[in-house]
């Protein structure tokens, strides 16, 4: 790995930068707060190829790699537009059926997905199944050639935007009694389908919802991949999660830490500028410091799994963790820097609060994170 970026990733960089600013926080928070989408970004990322960076070039994309559609995520994220539905439509669902689909569903969503013409939401989650997917209740059953997928499915992001929904359902079980899972694609105007949202205090265009489906009956091509294979395959489009996850929070702490550096050598106390003063900053230069290590190994991780080496699933794990972390860190310490301005809505710090918190609990938590860490990397017993 080649810790210096190509030109051609510099130059995304620069681009999506640009662009992110031409919008800048306050068209995040209007959109936001006015109930409308983040639509008009969304299609200008799409415009100009960067939604589609990691998707195959046969299929209307870049024929790059996560690693650049990182790149994307966090530099509109530093320009204080994060973008949740990044880390779901081009990241979970376009990886997922660019590996496992049918060329027809290749043909049908990958360019769609690219250009940002289509939102793709994903459904694992279940109010009684969360981490713990042999778990999912959600069934999908065969009619003939059909399936019917009968469930609930919880905290879902995004579908009143989307086309459709890469759902995570159960089609058997094996000898050990855990599901089989499959993924299936359903329309989000699919006959039995309905979305209840649910309020949540948070400053964002993209909205959570409960499903219901009711016997939603789905053709057989609505399937991808192999019945039954679905947790193999899902993983595929997790290891992205992870990442798209931990680059927004990273961009959010470059935002937050440019505004604090900028405020600290402005506003005056006692005649000097109150940066001059080590108690405000020092935290700023430590959340500096973390801020560019979660960067890094958030970097390595989609080096890691563009490459295909095993050891992504960890990178990008202990990626998300420490992005989350030193991006609240240094969101906190700016709201901090700003004094009771931190609260302000002029000053657009509190208004990313709760999409940085959120990276603390989801898409996996902090704790499951070190689950996994404490498992897979340093070989300790289980409670579970």
């Amino acid at each position: 790995m080649d810790l210096r970026e190509t030109d051609e990733q510099s130059a995304l960089r620069e681009a999506v930068a640009k662009l992110g600013r031409s919008f800048g926080h306050e068209y995040f928070v209007e959109t936001s707060k006015s109930g409308a989408k983040s639509t008009e970004l969304w299609k200008a990322a799409g415009q100009q190829g960067f939604l589609g960076v990691n998707l195959a070039e046969e299929y209307g994309g870049g024929g790059a790699g996560v690693y650049e559609l990182q790149i994307v995520a966090e530099e509109l994220a530093a320009a204080g537009c994060p973008l949740l539905m990044m880390v779901v439509s081009p990241a979970i669902c376009g990886s997922v059926i660019q590996t496992f689909g049918t060329e027809d569903q290749k043909e049908r969503w990958l360019r769609r997905l690219a250009t940002g013409e289509s939102i793709m939401s994903f459904a694992i989650t279940e109010p009684d199944a969360g981490s713990n997917s042999h778990n999912i209740s959600t069934v999908a059953r065969r009619d003939g050639t059909d399936y019917v997928l009968s469930g609930t499915k919880y905290y879902i992001s995004g579908v009143d935007e989307a086309d459709a929904i890469l759902v995570v359902a159960r089609t058997g079980t094996d000898d050990r009694g855990r599901g089989k899972l499959s993924l299936l694609v359903v329309p989000t105007d699919a006959a039995g389908l309905t979305k209840t949202l649910i309020p949540v205090e948070m400053t964002a265009p993209d909205k959570q919802f409960t499903l219901f489906f009711d016997d939603v009956r789905l053709p057989a091509e609505s399937l991808i991949g192999e019945e039954g294979d679905g947790l193999r395959q899902v993983f595929q489009g997790l290891n992205p999660e992870r990442i798209m996850g931990a680059a927004m929070g990273n961009g959010i702490a470059r935002y937050a830490l440019a505004k604090a550096a900028e405020y600290a050598r402005g506003r005056q106390v006692w005649g000097v500028p109150i940066g001059t003063h080590q108690g405000v900053a020092h935290p700023l230069a430590l959340a500096k410091i973390n801020a560019d290590l979660a960067r890094l190994m958030t970097q390595r991780a989609a080096w890691l799994h563009d490459e295909g080496d095993p050891l992504a699933g960890e990178a990008a794990n202990m990626a998300k963790f420490a992005a989350a972390e030193a991006g609240m860190a240094a969101l906190d310490q700016a709201i901090q820097t700003h004094g009771g301005n931190g609260l302000s809505t002029e000053y657009g710090l509190a208004t990313l609060w709760g999409s940085m918190r959120l990276m603390r609990t989801a898409p996996i938590s902090r704790e499951m994170i070190l689950n996994y860490v404490a498992r897979h990397s340093l070989g300790l017993p289980t409670s579970y």
